[in-house]
């Protein structure tokens, strides 16, 4: 029994298949979207180490920022018509770029980093007004991004005003 997924997609796809191909790979965040539970949960993960990397330079970091948000829309979108499917849940581009929008309003640290991984899945997973919509009716590379931005600037403002209130106790 594998905890990764066997046949990907509509055109069922082979893991080896997703790790070889240069565009998968990346929508699959490096490997992490071929887990068979939680593959957002797991694309999010992958985004911290990339954070930690590039946040001690603002102009790399935001520079980052929007390129993984801007060739995740090509990334993404290859990636859905190679498996022939619209945002396939293995696709975790979108979040690692999500995670990344969320931190930009943020001073680094370890709190800002946990706080940020939660409330990101938070608003990723439950998608409420008008994440949902953009979801439900923004199709192709855009459509798999937009929602994930979305919750990512949610999420960062969450976090800029409960950041400070919790440093304070």
């Amino acid at each position: 029994m594998s905890i990764f997924l066997d046949k990907i997609g509509q055109n069922k796809f082979t893991p080896k298949k997703i790790l070889t191909d240069p565009v998968l790979f990346l929508a699959f965040g490096f490997g992490a979207g071929l887990a068979k539970k939680a593959p957002g949960t797991w694309g999010t993960l992958v985004a911290v180490p990339i954070y930690l990397l590039i946040v001690q330079n603002f102009y790399l970091f935001s520079f980052c920022t929007i390129l993984a948000c801007c060739v995740g829309v090509w990334i993404c979108g290859n990636a859905a018509e190679k498996l022939g499917e619209h945002d396939f849940s293995g696709i975790v581009w979108d979040e690692i770029a999500g995670f990344l929008v969320t931190m930009l309003f943020v001073p680094c640290s370890w709190t800002a980093v946990f706080m940020g991984f939660i409330v990101f899945r938070f608003f990723d997973i439950l998608k409420p007004w008008p994440i949902s919509v953009l979801d439900r009716h923004v199709k192709g590379g855009f459509g798999i991004m937009i929602d994930d931005i979305c919750a990512g600037v949610f999420s960062g403002g969450v976090l800029f005003f409960l950041l400070p209130l919790m440093s304070n106790h």
